[in-house]
This record gives structure tokens, sequence and C-alpha cells, in this order.
């Protein structure tokens, strides 16, 4: 497997790497995160972030914001939010006696959605168009969003009363289903540490500077579409994918999946291998690839039957079964 040599390396690969570098020293036991962030921004993806409430969910797109050169919004979801406070609205003028639109926390690049399950469906299905079209139709017309565009959604895991499940249609939407778990021991007191030193002024909480702005994330982008996607790991993205349905040897293990993952499941994880080699200096995507990012892009696009609940089953779980029964060649 040749590698891109050092001197070819591309200043915008450059910068991302920085800007990972920059927010790893703020974010401890979090890289996996971190990836998965860089990776949804280069694929054009949106991410869904579920975890017991202060593991850094929001501390993590709020950094991740902050080393790079775009603007950002924050949404709060609540039962009350409706469509047109995060879209926008016509204001009438009385001046000039016309209707002037007023755009919403959407028309911004980077966009936190906390607590994304307490909105209502409504606000859910403005939410579905921004982030599968990247436009949003008001008052019969549609406005496109700007680009880079990526919606960063969290949940906890614990609290349901009062929230509304996000719909198939809208989990379709996201590219990753990052699950962050409590720290161990080790990793807690470096967190201790540094929040300590934070509050003590000994050590700054944000970034001094962004090290991405808007044409890198673009011209990053067009690398990423060049990374080489081989046909034996096309074949291999394909073989996991249909083994939801049931077909090859991965397809043993899913007789208790009744909801199994659709073609974007295997377009989302040739762009994200393709994005996550670009990034680890190769051009070219390899099957390692492949088999550490599907668990956490189908995770979330399949459903199982009372049965497989009833056992103690997981949608990961499984994934990771058919990951390992799938052949590679």
């Amino acid at each position: 497997m040749s590698e891109i040599d050092a001197q070819k390396t591309s200043s915008a690969r450059e910068q991302f790497l920085s800007a990972k570098n920059g927010l790893l020293k703020h974010l401890v036991g979090l890289e996996p995160l971190v990836d998965r962030l860089l990776i949804a921004l280069l694929s054009k993806g949106h991410i869904l972030i579920e975890g017991p409430p202060g593991v850094a969910k929001t501390r993590t797109i709020k950094l991740f914001s902050q080393a790079l050169d775009v603007s950002f919004v924050r949404i709060q979801a609540t039962p009350d939010l409706l469509p047109a406070d995060i879209t926008g609205t016509d204001i009438y003028q009385q001046q000039s006696g016309e209707f002037t639109f007023l755009p919403g926390p959407l028309f911004n690049n980077i966009i936190l959605v906390d607590e994304v399950n307490r909105a209502p469906p409504k606000v859910q299905s403005a939410l579905l168009e921004a982030m599968g079209e990247h436009q949003i139709s008001t008052g019969g017309i549609t406005r496109k969003l700007d680009e880079p565009f990526l919606v960063a959604a969290t949940q906890n895991p614990i609290e349901h009363e009062g929230t509304y499940p996000l719909p198939e249609a809208q989990l379709d939407r996201f590219m990753f289903f990052v699950n962050i778990e409590l720290p161990n021991v080790e990793h807690e007191r470096q967190i201790l540490d540094q929040v300590l030193s934070e509050q003590s002024g000994d050590e700054d909480k944000t970034f001094s500077a962004q090290t991405c702005d808007k044409n890198t994330v673009i011209a990053a982008r067009q690398e990423v579409a060049g990374v080489f996607l081989s046909e034996a790991v096309r074949d291999y993205i394909v073989r996991i994918v249909g083994a939801t349905r049931g077909y090859g040897a991965g397809g043993i293990h899913t007789e208790n999946i009744s909801q199994p993952a659709s073609p974007r499941a295997s377009i989302n994880i040739a762009i994200a291998a393709q994005a996550a080699a670009w990034l680890d200096g190769r051009d070219h995507v390899d099957p390692n690839d492949i088999a550490s990012l599907a668990p956490e892009i189908l995770c979330g696009r399949i459903s199982l039957d009372y049965k497989a609940r009833a056992k103690g089953l997981t949608n990961r779980s499984i994934i990771q079964d058919i990951i390992r029964a799938t052949p590679r060649v």
C-alpha cells in the first residue's frame, strides 16, 4: 500500500490535521468523535451523537466550530419549538409595505441541535429538508444553504419522557451515529485537571485562531473525491450492506432485523472511507477503512424486531457480527 509522499501532502490536509491536533488538546478521550466530525464535514454528511449527560457532546461540537473559520449556531430543541424558529420567517416591513425574509439559524455552516429528539415532528421535518437537500422552503420560495453545511445533533439516551423519537427518514439523513460512553478513571482525572486549569486561567478553553476556512473545506472535498476506491473495496461495501437484507455470509446474523439498510448506507460508507483515507494521507481506500466506519454508519439505519431486543441484542452488536462474517475478498 503506497502512501502519499509527504512533500505532496496538500495544504488543505495540513490545515485539517492542525485543527484535529488543536481539538485533541482540549478534548480527552474523544479522538474517535473528532475523526467522525472531520469525516462528516469532508463528506457533506451529518452526525448524531448519543450519550449520557456530561460527557462533552456539546463541548466537542462547540470547539470543533471554533477550529474552523465558519459560522456556527446552537439550537436548543424544546417541545414548543416551531419550524420558523429554525428556518426563518417573513417579516412585514410597515414602511415599505413589503415582506422581508429573516433567515433562521439553519442559515449557518455548522448547526448544533441539542437534544434533537425533544423537537416536535414539524420541526424535525423542516430539519429533514435542510439535511437532505441543503435547502429550505418557506413561503413558497426555496433558498439554498451556504456550504459547508453540517448538522451535529445530540440526544440523551436516558430520559425519553416528553421526547419525539426520530423517524427512520430523519435517521437516514445522518451519516454517523456515534455513541459516547462515560470516561475511564484515567481520562476522568485528565478532564478534571483540564477544567480546573481553564477555570483558573492557566489554560485557554478556546482556539486562538481558526485553521480552516470555507475555501479550505471545499478544496479538501475535491481532493477527497479523487481518492481511489477499487472494485474489490466497492464489492466489500455492497456485501456488508447486503448482509443486512440477508444476503451472503453475513446474512445469517440478520434474522432479527426488521428494517435493513438502504442504498444510501453504501454511498455514505464509500464517501466516508475516501475522507478517512485522505486524512490518513493515503490515495486509496482499503478494507480496514470500511470495517472501522461501517458500524457507526449502519447502526442507525437498521431496526430490530422485539425478539432481538428481548434477547438483549443491539444494532451495533449485530453490525459487528455481520462485518466479522463478511469476507473482504
